[in-house]
């Protein structure tokens, strides 16, 4: 039994595969939808869905298609794109009704440069009516770090919309790939933002999508800090095969018996 603040990411295309495992398990999934898969849903199926979970008292998170998207987007019609497709996600946020919705931000200072600031207000630009949208249905958008050096285009963007339904997503495996500050330095100051983080590991030269304690990340300072600075924020694990998820619960259970105060003994 997976407790409710720890999920497993699938996508969207995977479900119906993995349904029955998922069930069975009573794993929390967060359900990845790419653009292609929202142009083909059955909105009614989806609702059936939502249903057997509710019934099984199985919770969601949602991850945005992100593929060619960019909520900042300089070119107006990629812009344009990028909002409707999250139109759509929150459409379907509307029926499961997840604890959070996951979204990337669009921004490296590589194809940015010095459009920082016309990034930062095309993206609050975007993000605005779907915080508001969060805040009807009661979940809470979140932004995740991709490419980002360090946080502070992050916390622009979240000083742009002072909201509690819109926060931060923090992706361990990102941090290790990209950034050039110390996990502990970007607690400071994105810590108390994190709603949802993303638990994977690797060596820091790809985006391995390892299970946790498969490679280089330091995850007993990553969950002392998790539990310092966001005790309430939802666990997902990003891992790429049923094998991978396996191991990543197992290797996750000694941190999340800590979070729910039980002996490993």
């Amino acid at each position: 039994m997976i407790t409710d603040r720890i999920h497993v990411h699938v996508p969207f295309a995977l479900l119906p595969e993995h349904l029955g495992f998922i069930l069975e398990r009573k794993i929390n999934p967060e359900i990845a939808f790419s653009a292609d898969s929202l142009d083909v849903l059955d909105k009614g199926k989806l609702r059936e869905i939502s249903s057997l979970f509710s019934e099984n008292g199985i919770t969601t998170t949602i991850h945005a298609p992100f593929m060619d998207l960019n909520p900042g987007a300089l070119d107006r019609l990629v812009l344009e794109a990028t909002r409707l497709r999250f139109r759509q996600i929150m459409e379907l946020a509307e029926i499961f009704r997840p604890s959070v919705v996951v979204f990337h931000p669009g921004y490296d200072r590589w194809r940015f440069g010095g459009n920082r600031a016309r990034w930062l207000r095309h993206a609050s630009d975007t993000f605005r009516p779907i915080v508001e949208w969060a805040h009807q249905i009661g979940c809470i958008a979140t932004v995740e770090n991709i490419f980002e050096e360090d946080p502070s285009t992050l916390r622009d963007l979240l000083d742009s919309i002072p909201s509690p339904f819109f926060r931060h997503c923090f992706d361990v495996g990102h941090w290790n790939l990209f950034s050039r500050i110390g996990m502990e330095e970007w607690f400071c100051e994105l810590g108390s933002h994190i709603a949802e983080t993303h638990i994977h590991d690797n060596s820091g030269t790809a985006d391995d999508h390892l299970p946790i304690g498969e490679a280089g990340i330091d995850f007993p300072l990553f969950f002392r800090l998790m539990e310092r600075y966001a005790p309430e924020a939802a666990w997902t694990i990003e891992a790429h095969s049923r094998d991978a998820v396996e191991r990543a619960l197992r290797n996750l259970q000694p941190y999340a018996m800590k979070r729910r105060g039980e002996s490993s003994l």
